[in-house]
């Protein structure tokens, strides 16, 4: 029989040809992280997978579950792609972005009112969600002039100073409180710093900023751990200080322990586990308010109890049907009194995030003001920040929920409070965009505290 010399060389690449076929149809459903730019025929738009995208490290085996991400859905990806297009163009010629006055909640033109540095990074987190950053992405130049404004408003904070605008009035301070403006650029800090890196030329400046601002939160803090200057839903600004204080110690900023415990106390003190009754005197009377910020605050404790619970059975240590509580705590190796506080974190973590999802809660008003989206955004990311797979039943009912009430323009606004159309906008497309922010999220929840 004749030999056939091409025959093995075939057959690989026949295989090759296999596998590659077999890994396209394989990975048809898996989800990409998009950047919807101002056209979708373009390479950044839609379908594009952007530098630092979190699927990324899912399918180069990193340790990211992939299980735990979900697929965007293509009325999401439409709607994302609306609003972006429509939030960018509401940029102020000094780089920032406003929500006007409490005085004039009537007026909708983003150009006819003062920039603030709270909307300012609410829009900037929003951007740096989408996949921009201040060098790459389709909307890399509004976000590299909203850092700008960011940053020279903190550098030219007065010593003493417990906020850093001298701006009063606005929505967002009269809601949530004076002091709002300070927590905000926190957490916009704290992600630019874990994003671009320590080689990026802005990085020791932003770091700089960051633990001003932290000082500044920690200046501001009550003796029951609150922060000073509440507004009608002043819960709301000392839950968001409480998160920027986290999100900072996890960028590597210079944070006091025991001011962000008793940060997180106070909110976990704003929800009874046992009971299921919550305190609303600082939360305008709004149930939804208040459980929001509990369980954003006590997530990333509850997500250390069930791996620490996890770890402890997977040794022998508990027993495999055990249930938490603070004697079990304590065999699976927590000192007494932190296994009654780590107790506390997880069951208010596990009732209050019931109540958050509940309908009746969920609907308050009847419409929704800033400050309810808002909730639902603190409600979304402490899902994932404690890694509880009811994160995707929450996307889908919020998403849906956002998609059917946006506006024509590809805006939303508030019917109440914050009317704001630029913060209502920017908390929207955060919480629509929050499965491209998965690995920053796990990251924070994996913070461990003494």
């Amino acid at each position: 029989m004749k030999k056939l010399p091409y025959l093995p060389i075939i057959l690989v690449a026949t295989s090759v040809v296999i596998m590659l076929v077999s890994f396209r149809h394989a990975g048809a459903d898996v989800p990409r992280c998009h950047v919807p730019g101002p056209d979708p025929e373009t390479p950044t738009s839609i379908g594009e997978p952007i530098h630092g995208c979190v699927f990324k490290t899912v399918y180069e085996g990193e340790g990211l579950d992939p299980s735990f991400v979900l697929a965007t859905p293509e009325s999401v990806e439409n709607s994302e792609r609306r609003a972006i297009e429509w939030l960018v163009k509401a940029q102020a010629n000094d780089g920032g972005f406003g929500c006007g006055s409490h005085a004039r909640q009537d007026i909708m033109d983003p150009h006819a009112v003062s920039t603030d540095p709270a909307t300012t990074a609410m829009v900037g987190m929003a951007l740096m969600r989408m996949g921009n950053t201040p060098e790459q992405g389709p909307y890399a130049g509004q976000l590299k002039r909203a850092m700008e404004y960011l940053l020279a408003q903190v550098e030219k904070t007065p010593k003493g100073a417990t906020n850093i605008t001298q701006l009063t009035g606005t929505q967002i301070q009269s809601k949530l409180g004076a002091n709002i403006d300070v927590a905000l650029t926190t957490q916009f800090l704290s992600n630019l710093v874990a994003r671009i890196g320590e080689q990026h030329g802005t990085y020791l400046r932003a770091k700089r900023a960051l633990n001003t601002c932290v000082g500044l939160i920690q200046r501001s803090q009550n003796s029951d751990g609150s922060v000073q200057g509440d507004g009608w839903a002043g819960v709301l600004q000392s839950s968001f200080a409480a998160s920027a204080l986290e999100s900072a110690k996890s960028a590597g900023a210079e944070v006091n322990d025991e001011a962000l415990d008793l940060a997180r106390d106070y909110q976990k003190a704003n929800f009874d586990a046992n009971t299921g009754s919550v305190a609303t005197e600082r939360a305008a009377g709004v149930t939804l308010y208040a459980v929001s910020s509990s369980t954003r605050n006590s997530a990333a404790q509850a997500r250390e109890v069930n791996e620490r619970m996890e770890r402890a059975k997977k040794e022998g240590r508990v027993a495999k049907d055990a249930q938490v509580d603070s004697k079990t705590l304590e065999e699976a190796g927590y000192p007494p009194a932190e296994a009654e506080k780590m107790n506390t974190a997880y069951q208010v973590y596990n009732a209050a995030k019931q109540q958050a999802q509940d309908e009746r809660v969920i609907s308050g008003f009847g419409n929704n003001g800033g400050e309810e989206f808002l909730s639902f955004l603190q409600t979304g990311e402490s899902l994932v920040i404690a890694k509880d797979q009811g994160w995707k039943n929450w996307y889908g009912q919020t998403t849906k929920r956002l998609v059917d009430i946006q506006n024509q323009d590809g805006s939303w606004n508030g019917h109440h409070c914050i009317t704001s159309p630029v913060f209502c906008t920017a908390t929207s497309l955060l919480i629509l965009s929050v499965n491209n922010d998965i690995e920053h999220l796990l990251a924070q929840g994996a913070v461990k505290y003494k």
